[in-house]
């Protein structure tokens, strides 16, 4: 690039360089004349040009003089020039000022409507708005201040007009900020980096006089721009914030209003304008504050939840400058500008967060400072200090609560309630003096009461019941329980942000208020009222957390800037713990009715409370019962008929959520207090497992939760832990509540859950009361069946996992050497050799060599000739947990008949446990199962299909276990009518639709397809046995079958080829046989197959997927030679 040339600095030689292009342009108007003059101001330095400035000006104003439309393009190059011009020059006269004010305008105004910008071009308004800047900027000294005199009421209005029509009304972003940006400098309120006149006091009293007449419509129109289209982007309402912060400021600031003179009457020279004149008197400002506040409301609800940080720190800006400055002139507007300053406190950018909490902190400086200053005025001590309008506030915040709840949208309730977090943030310790007020606390509390009403009308809440499975201790992290967790749901909103705001609210009640009195009144309010409980519990579990201080914000200082807390200590914390949990644990709060009547586990508790005659652990002499032991006695208080009516589904999911929230409330204890927590498990833990045996899902879920939260507040590494170190006084209590059952009927339930979540290590202490709850099932099986046999089915789920047996890997490691063998190749030679010494040793030849060998018996041990030589055989004593399993086997056995399918059906889960315990004492497993073969050969051929079902997976576990002791007895009574089965539903089910397999037909057929094969293999069947199998599931090789019933038979196919490889290969192969085979020698007869040449049919794809996986056929072979 060439070096830059120095700029003239002659005005003789300017002059004489810039003439012809300034006449040519006279003359000649056009953009490239313009461009001509633009490139040579370019040229002349600042100072030449100042001298200049009202020469070059001149053809540039004229050509904007000139009558007649002009091309935008000419009008955008000369306001270019101008815009150099004035960037770089002073204007000094006031009726250049003024012209040049009044041509730019017109050339924004459309030619037709004065009033209204014109239709032009983006970039035409953006360079006409530049210029307008600049000429604004460059009004030097005392000229700029004749703008605001009275006469030029109408051309300022005209202008203001203009720049708020374009701010509001342009579609495009730059035009709209940059019309704004001339507002603001046009009102001297610009807060760009230039240098700008300062006003003394005198005039700015004179320009807020003028711009009075202009408030109503700036702010209004401002207010439309501020909450108008969020495509506008946050620059254009950041600035427009500013405006309006500027706007008011200028004309009710307090400075200006108390050292204002009287007001003085206008000039008669005005005319008509002095209609437009505005005294700012005490009415006026009275009506402006009352207006402001209605718009200043609007504002700040809009912008308060705005997507951008920036505009939320323009909103605390502007509230911060207005307190400072107009806080009394504005009046009404303080309430408003002081809710946007404390909704701000909990906003979750910093920087904004930051610049709020200063703000306050600065405007609680000032209100103490004026309330303190001795030089006080009867009319300044007069007006409440600033906590006393935090607390007005917010007592008039909690009073319209409800209703904003109730009528807002979910962004307008999220403010509300952050304002009201803020007041309580704000206030900070003294939190505690405002509600010492029982005004302010019933307001609050009720408030709080309302918001948090539950929704709870879903009925599947009720509808969602427990099993074992589901508290099963799958880890040692509480995440899978807390996953769980039921999502409440709100009358009132639905977003999860305003719920989390609601508990911090709590949680900062309890930080800075006096924890008693909070529990006491809401206690109060939980006893009071049915529908106040589920809030009150809530409410109460937060405000111990947050006296606790957990989950509470302590950064942000109150209004002392006092960083330190004021919370209740230790035992104050521990003594209201006690006070609420012994509310939530209490009789009529704890046992709640959380099912239906009707269900047969409830009738079963019902039996319990009134039965003719009840269960109880006696220390009397009784002469057929053992002291200690549970017998049968009268009832003492004849029967109590149940409820009239059935709960309603409302009913129910209200005692429901209360239980879960009180649950979660112990939890919240136990995070208050930590390892101090661990003396009140004496009184908390028994409740808390009671409910984690509920049959309510929701209930049971929330117990679980609970437990984890405890053991880790407590310094326990699982629930295992948990219950291990407090198990003594559990059983304790457990043995003593089943000496009362009709009273305690949960107390077997307490057992189940310690037996669901703890070790080997608890068994010792278990042993009497498994023997009480065996005693109790032996005297009345019909009243409490089902409860106790859910106790023993946890018993034995418990000792299955304690004790696991090793006779299933055993079995399995004999299989893969059975298949290895299998898929050797086949030796001609060898097998016929073989063949011809078992056919020797059949007819007798050659017995006595192999009798000696097999006589051949090793001498015995020294530990079996000191066993014989100590005596006669003693049997050993039982491992505790072989012989609880035992015992539990017996009475399951008696059971098997019970009427009650529920019954029959949870014995046969226990009976299957029972079995896989024993398996590791063959010698106790074996007359068991003896025992137990009638009952259950009742079960499997003679019962519901659903007691069938279950009755053939425990077969298949006895199968597994016993072997082939039961060989004889399956192949006599129970294959036959498995296999007519199979046979007589095999065409139903392939002619069946797809609602089939949700039968109880199909899901037996799959069962025993299922279960078959390992059963036939396990038990080594004969040949007859195995023919009467393969007849019976060779239907479900069809592909009409269902998929999974295919996919069950090939499973029963697999297990019979390993029992006998050969038999079921010829088999397939009289189905459909892929291959031809050719004899290996001209002697040898052709072998013939029925499958052979046989055409493709139903069977087919599964017959090939057989032979394929099995023995290694190929479909694609037509040849093979048999080696």
């Amino acid at each position: 690039m060439p070096p830059t040339m120095a700029q003239i600095s002659d005005p003789k030689i300017a002059f004489a360089y810039l003439r012809p292009a300034c006449v040519l342009l006279t003359r000649e108007p056009s953009v490239t004349n313009v461009e001509a003059v633009s490139g040579q101001l370019k040229e002349v330095n600042d100072a030449t040009l100042q001298q200049l400035q009202e020469y070059v000006l001149f053809p540039l104003r004229f050509v904007l003089k000139v009558p007649g439309p002009k091309k935008e393009k000419l009008v955008q190059a000369v306001a270019e020039a101008m815009s150099h011009i004035l960037e770089n020059t002073c204007v000094q006269s006031w009726k250049t000022l003024h012209d040049l004010l009044s041509e730019l305008c017109l050339c924004l105004c459309s030619p037709t409507d004065p009033g209204k910008p014109a239709d032009t071009s983006e970039e035409l308004k953006l360079a006409v708005l530049r210029c307008l800047d600049a000429l604004l900027h460059a009004a030097y000294g005392d000229i700029v201040f004749k703008l605001f005199e009275p006469i030029m009421l109408p051309g300022l209005g005209a202008a203001i007009s203009l720049l708020l029509a374009l701010g509001e009304k342009e579609k495009s972003r730059d035009v709209q900020a940059a019309a704004l940006k001339c507002l603001q400098a046009l009102i001297l309120q610009c807060d760009c980096s230039q240098v700008h006149v300062v006003p003394s006091l005198e005039e700015r009293r004179a320009i807020g006089s003028t711009m009075a007449s202009f408030l109503p419509g700036i702010t209004t129109a401002v207010a439309r721009i501020i909450t108008g289209d969020l495509r506008q982007g946050h620059a254009v309402t950041v600035k427009a914030i500013k405006v309006l912060s500027s706007a008011v400021e200028l004309v009710m600031e307090d400075v200006q209003l108390q050292a204002s003179e009287p007001c003085k009457t206008p000039s008669p020279n005005l005319g008509k304008i002095a209609q437009l004149v505005v005294q700012r008197k005490q009415d006026w400002l009275k009506s402006t504050a009352g207006k402001l506040s209605v718009l200043l409301k609007k504002i700040i609800t809009w912008t308060s939840a705005h997507r951008h940080w920036r505009v939320r720190l323009e909103m605390v800006e502007l509230a911060d400058h207005l307190l400072a400055r107009c806080s009394r002139s504005l009046g009404e507007c303080v309430g408003p500008l002081l809710e946007a300053l404390v909704g701000a406190v909990n906003d979750e950018e910093p920087r904004v967060r930051e610049r709020c909490e200063v703000a306050l902190r600065e405007v609680s400086q000032r209100n103490q400072s004026s309330s303190s200053s001795g030089d006080v005025t009867s009319e300044r001590s007069s007006i409440p200090t600033f906590t006393d309008v935090l607390s007005e506030n917010l007592h008039a915040l909690a009073t319209s609560l409800p209703r904003l709840m109730r009528t807002s949208d979910d962004q307008n309730k999220l403010f509300v309630l952050n304002v009201f977090l803020g007041y309580l943030k704000v206030l900070g310790p003294l939190v505690s003096v405002v509600l010492n007020s029982a005004a302010h606390l019933e307001r609050i509390s009720k408030a709080l009461m309302q918001v948090l009403e539950l929704d709870v009308m879903d009925v599947c809440i009720v509808e969602e019941r427990s099993h074992s499975s589901t508290i099963e201790t799958t880890s040692t992290s509480s995440d899978c329980c807390t996953a769980q967790t039921q999502r409440k749901h709100f009358l009132y909103f639905t977003d999860e942000m305003i719920l989390s705001v609601l508990m911090e609210i709590c949680r900062t009640l309890g930080y800075h208020g006096n924890i008693y009195l909070l529990t006491d009144h809401f206690l109060d309010l939980y006893r009071q009222s049915l529908a106040y409980r589920k809030q009150a519990a809530m409410v109460l579990n937060e405000i111990v957390r947050g006296a606790a201080g957990i989950g509470v914000v302590t950064e942000s200082q109150g209004l002392e800037g006092e960083g330190h807390r004021r919370s209740a200590n230790k035992d104050d914390l521990k003594a209201a713990v006690m006070s609420v949990m012994e509310e939530y644990t209490s009789l009529n709060n704890w046992h709640l009715i959380t099912v239906s009547e009707e269900t047969d586990r409830d009738r079963q508790d019902q039996q319990l409370l009134s039965p003719p005659r009840i269960l109880s652990i006696s220390n009397s002499d009784v002469s057929n019962i053992n002291a200690n032991s549970l017998q049968v006695i009268p009832s003492s208080f004849g029967s109590t008929s149940p409820s009239s009516s059935t709960s309603t589904i409302h009913q129910l999911n209200s005692n429901i959520w209360q239980l879960c929230i009180q649950l979660e409330g112990i939890a919240c204890f136990s995070q208050a207090l930590g390892r101090d927590f661990r003396p009140l498990l004496m009184t908390s833990l028994y409740s808390v497992l009671e409910k984690a045996g509920e049959e309510t899902l929701l209930v049971s879920q929330a117990a679980l939760g609970s437990m984890w939260v405890i053991s880790r507040a407590c310094d326990y590494p699982s629930l295992k832990e948990l219950i291990n170190e407090n198990s003594d006084y559990l059983l304790n209590d457990i043995s003593l509540n089943l000496q009362r059952l009709h009273q305690h009927p949960q107390a077997p339930r307490v057992l189940t859950v310690m037996l669901t979540h703890s070790d080997c290590s608890l068994l010792p202490l278990v042993g009497d009361i498994v023997q009480d709850v065996l005693m109790a099932l032996d005297l009345s099986y019909d009243h409490t069946g089902a409860l106790f046999c859910s106790v023993l089915h946890a018993l034995m789920k418990a000792l299955a996992r304690w004790f696991p047996s090793s006779c299933n890997t055993t079995n399995e490691s004999a299989r893969p050497q059975q298949t290895s063998t299998d898929q050797e190749d086949l030796d001609i030679r060898q097998f016929l050799l073989d063949y011809r010494k078992q056919k020797d040793l059949a007819e007798g030849i050659g017995i006595e060599e192999d009798d000696t060998d097999d006589l051949d018996v090793p001498p015995p041990t020294e530990c079996e000739d000191v066993e014989d030589n100590d005596g006669p055989n003693v049997k050993a004593e039982l491992p505790s947990h072989l012989s609880i399993t035992k015992d539990v086997m017996e009475r399951c056995i008696h059971l098997l008949s019970d009427p009650s399918l529920r019954l029959r059906l949870k014995v046969l889960d226990v009976l299957e446990l029972c079995v896989c315990v024993l398996s590791e004492k063959e010698n106790e497993l074996l007359p068991m199962a003896h025992r137990c073969w009638p009952a259950l050969l009742q079960r499997l051929t003679a019962d519901d299909p659903l007691a069938v079902l279950r009755a053939f997976r425990m077969l298949c576990t006895l199968g597994d276990m016993c072997g082939d002791f039961l060989r004889r007895r399956v192949s006599k009574e129970v294959l036959p009518k498995l296999s007519s089965s199979l046979v007589r539903q095999a065409p139903i089910s392939a002619k069946a639709g797809p609602v089939y397999t949700h039968t109880v037909a199909y899901k037996l057929q799959l069962a025993v397809l299922q279960g078959l094969g390992s059963l036939c293999q396990r038990l080594d069947l004969a040949e007859a046995d195995l023919d009467a199998v393969c007849d019976a599931c060779l239907p479900y090789l069809s592909c009409r079958q269902p998929i999974r019933l295919q996919e069950a038979c090939l499973s029963v196919f697999r297990h019979l080829i390993q029992v006998d490889p050969d038999t079921f290969w010829f088999t397939l192969n009289e189905l459909h046989c892929p291959s031809s085979y050719t004899p290996p020698h001209p002697d040898l007869l052709p072998i013939k197959l029925s499958g052979m040449g046989r055409p493709r049919d139903e069977y087919s794809d599964n017959v090939l997927k057989l032979l394929r996986e099995e023995y290694g056929s190929d479909a694609a072979t037509v040849d093979q030679r048999i080696s």
